[in-house]
């Protein structure tokens, strides 16, 4: 008998502990709140009716940069599209055009027009670039920027003082490298006849006029004026004029066959990020975001949400132009 009490009473010193052990609490994870981004439509020029920003993305990637490009590179385009058409429609506000005034827009149709039996596999690609940036937009001082971009540059871009005359922080002059690597036409030539060109230009042009041509560079090695004894004008009214590729550009004078000969490096107006830089920036390894902040200097990139008291409130800046 007390061999058996024994045994119980050890057997209770056993149990007891563990039945007098607290229930741990269930630890329930917090539910991720859900960010929902803020709702805007886009009205195009020449289409019947607005469609969504994120859709309206999708249109400007696929007509801005070529669809072969990196991951990266496509995504870098998506976000300044986006952050684009946000600040010059005054999100939503005002209608944007679908050419190079503003920025170019290929409806749906038009894709699958152009792209044939890609058109799958196309849109796949250039709708993950834009899903994957849903709502990324880049700012400045929590502000949303003018995110200009243009084609291929000259190893530098170029400067908004230069182009405009305006200073703008971020829109300042970097360095550009590679883009001959994955462009073929970084340098474009063009000639015309002194007739022709006279009827351009205007006045009466000829070999002592050329003679005393003077091409004014900027620091990032564009004609920022073009002066003669008689003629001057800024480098952009030049390019405007004779319809010229960039305003990095050299003339010359043939004078026996009387024909004047252009050369241009770069494709565009140089300000901000360049396409063909972004993609040499991707071929390095470079992330959308690091492209980005490269190109738009002292820059952010930041989800425009619901969430955010300023939700899309930010006024409009300049246009985008080649």
């Amino acid at each position: 008998m007390d061999k058996l009490l024994t045994a119980l009473f050890i057997i209770l010193l056993f149990f007891i502990p563990i039945l007098l052990r607290e229930t741990p609490a269930k630890v329930t994870e917090p539910e991720e709140k859900k960010v929902e981004l803020c709702p805007i439509d886009i009205t195009i020029v020449g289409e019947d009716k607005p469609i969504p920003l994120e859709e309206y993305v999708v249109g400007v990637v696929a007509a801005e940069m070529p669809v072969k490009f990196q991951e990266e590179a496509l995504k870098a385009q998506a976000i300044a599209a986006r952050t684009y058409a946000l600040q010059t429609t005054d999100n939503g506000k005002k209608p944007i055009a679908a050419t190079v005034s503003a920025q170019v827009y290929s409806s749906e149709a038009k894709r699958k027009e152009r792209w044939g039996k890609e058109f799958k596999r196309n849109e796949k690609k250039v709708r993950a670039a834009v899903e994957a940036t849903a709502g990324d937009t880049i700012v400045y001082k929590d502000k949303i920027i003018s995110a200009m971009f243009f084609s291929t540059s000259n190893g530098k871009t170029e400067t908004a003082q230069n182009f405009s005359g305006n200073d703008i922080p971020y829109l300042q002059s970097v360095e550009s490298p590679g883009e001959g690597d994955v462009e073929a036409k970084v340098e474009r030539t063009a000639e015309m006849t002194l007739a022709k060109w006279n009827k351009t230009i205007g006045g009466k042009w000829d070999a002592d006029s050329f003679r005393s041509l003077q091409l004014v560079r900027n620091p990032t090695g564009r004609v920022q004026k073009v002066v003669t004894t008689e003629f001057e004008a800024s480098g952009r009214e030049m390019r405007d004029l004779l319809g010229l590729a960039s305003t990095d550009f050299d003339i010359a004078f043939d004078l026996t066959n009387k024909v004047v000969h252009l050369t241009t490096t770069g494709y565009g107006h140089g300000v901000g990020m360049s396409q063909y830089g972004a993609e040499a920036y991707a071929q390095k390894g470079w992330t959308a975001e690091r492209i980005l902040l490269h190109y738009y200097t002292g820059t952010q990139i930041k989800k425009i949400t619901l969430l955010d008291s300023q939700c899309l409130k930010t006024p409009s800046l300049a246009n985008n132009s080649e």
